[in-house]
C-alpha cells in the first residue's frame, strides 16, 4: 500500500479533496492523509459541500499540522502550489500541482478546482500502479 501525503497551507480545501479522492479512487491501495504547514483547524464548508456533491462526507476530516508527520516516511508528498515543501517529510517522491486556491471563488468556481484534483488524483494513483518497488522515481 502506497503512503501519499496531500499538503497545502490551512489544510482546508484542496490537500482535503485530494485525500478525499485518493481515499475513493485509491481504495485499498493507498494511504491517503492530508497536512497543512499552518493548519486553519477547520474544514472549510465549501469544501464539504462541494464534496457532499459527490457523496462523500468530509465532515469526517480534520485540519491537521504538518508536525504529525516529521520524521515519518512516504512514499509521494504533494503540494498543492503553494510554496510548501515539507522538508521534515521523508518522501520518496514529492511532487507540486498549480492548483489555485478556491477558499474565496464562487461554488461554481470551487466545483471547477474539485474536479481538477480528483483528474491529478486519479493520474497519481494510475503513476503509483505502474512505479516498479525499489524504483526511483
Amino acid at each position: 500500500m502506497k503512503k501519499v501525503l496531500f499538503v497545502c497551507v490551512e489544510n482546508s480545501n484542496r490537500s482535503q479533496m485530494a485525500e478525499a479522492f485518493a481515499r475513493i479512487h485509491g481504495a485499498d491501495r493507498v494511504d491517503a492523509a492530508s497536512a497543512g504547514s499552518k493548519p486553519s483547524g477547520r474544514v472549510n464548508p465549501k469544501a464539504i459541500a462541494a464534496m457532499q456533491e459527490l457523496g462523500y462526507d468530509l465532515t469526517t476530516h480534520a485540519s491537521k499540522g504538518l508536525d504529525e508527520f516529521n520524521g515519518r516516511e512516504v512514499d509521494v508528498a504533494v503540494t498543492m502550489g503553494c510554496g510548501d515543501e515539507c522538508p521534515l517529510v521523508q518522501a520518496r517522491q514529492r511532487v507540486d500541482w498549480k492548483i489555485p486556491d478556491p477558499r474565496d471563488m464562487t461554488q461554481e468556481e470551487f466545483r471547477g478546482v474539485r474536479d481538477l484534483i480528483e483528474r491529478m488524483v486519479k493520474q497519481l494513483l494510475v503513476s503509483l500502479e505502474t512505479t516498479t518497488p525499489g524504483a526511483s522515481p
